[in-house]
């Protein structure tokens, strides 16, 4: 039996154990979306019926802000209402091989050995926008082992972070005093990727220049009657205080997008973007495939000449990918 063949036939197998909790199912679940492995479609299609229900919480901001400590005691607030938590911690790549660097996650042990938890670092693999790219898929298989609030920790790259908006619920942007986050939030755009906005470690000096340059920012913001205005808490982390704030922020913003029918336009979009990312991953391996043989080559060749300009070559070359064969085969999510 070949590999691939053992691992398609496993699929339905781990799906049915990561429903009941199993979480070296669940490890191995996502392990498989990590690597792009042949029977994603297969693991997709097990997986679809049991998705679409999770609150995804997005948490994003500059390095040393906070993030972990805030997921921690985030992960403590939902496991004391009785929630099944996971958590998807996406780490910077390390340059020899290409894991997560800070994959510990010493900041989250305190759940290590709760069930109702489940914790996974991601390694970026050079993916740019604060996520990796399997991280969606990845959070299809949190949802469909059960857990109902899922936790997604970005890379803390600053201003190419504004990614995790498309894929979350609601998003939080921490910041903290004395490191030029309201600036920062400015130039990266964060105004309009911003749900709620958390001023951590709210102990320091400078934390009501802070609150109050975030809370004029958001004045400035062009939005109509009944839009959503971001929410500004404080807290410290480290110390557990004002984490009910935070929880009771993300609950009034789940609560208005469920008023006004935002909910699922908001999942709907996500999907798409889901969608067009595997359909241009696709796309970008049989490229590869022709840039291997002489077409492309011959295509490039007449460019560079100026026989042929790239939008005529271009459409050369998907001319090309049609007479190839049908676009159905499953790609690595990162496109390689």
């Amino acid at each position: 039996m070949t590999e691939s063949l053992r691992r398609s036939r496993d699929v339905p197998a781990l799906v049915a154990r990561a429903r009941e909790g199993d979480p070296r199912a669940v490890a191995r679940l996502v392990s498989l979306v990590e690597n792009g492995d042949p029977s994603l479609p297969e693991l997709a299609a097990a997986l679809a019926p049991h998705t679409g229900q999770a609150q995804i919480i997005g948490l994003t901001g500059s390095p040393g802000v906070g993030k972990s400590t805030i997921t921690n005691e985030l992960v403590r607030a939902y496991r004391a209402e009785g929630r099944r938590v996971g958590v998807l911690a996406v780490d910077p790549s390390s340059p020899f091989t290409g894991g997560a660097i800070l994959g510990d996650r010493v900041r989250m042990q305190d759940h290590a050995t709760d069930p109702g938890v489940y914790i996974r670092s991601m390694s970026s693999r050079g993916h740019l926008g604060g996520l990796a790219a399997a991280t969606p898929q990845a959070v299809r298989v949190l949802e469909g082992a059960g857990c109902e609030v899922v936790l997604v920790e970005t890379v803390g790259v600053g201003q190419a972070e504004v990614e995790v908006a498309s894929l979350a619920d609601t998003t939080l942007v921490l910041l903290a005093p004395g490191m030029g986050d309201a600036i920062q939030a400015v130039k990266a755009g964060i105004l309009e990727v911003a749900d709620v906005f958390v001023v951590n470690k709210a102990d320091r000096d400078g934390v009501d220049a802070t609150y109050h340059d975030i809370q004029g920012m958001i004045g400035l913001g062009e939005r109509g009657p009944g839009d959503w205005r971001p929410q500004v808490v404080r807290s410290v982390a480290v110390r557990g205080e004002g984490i009910d704030g935070v929880v009771a922020a993300i609950a009034k913003h789940r609560a208005w997008l469920e008023e006004h029918g935002e909910l699922q336009p908001r999942r709907e979009r996500r999907a798409a973007v889901e969608v067009e990312e595997i359909a241009l991953g696709t796309l970008r391996v049989r490229i590869g495939y022709l840039r291997e043989g002489t077409e492309l080559q011959a295509l490039a060749a007449q460019v560079a000449q100026g026989a042929l300009d790239p939008y005529a070559a271009a459409a050369a070359l998907l001319k090309s990918l049609d007479r190839s064969g049908p676009l159905d085969q499953p790609v690595p999510l990162d496109g390689g």
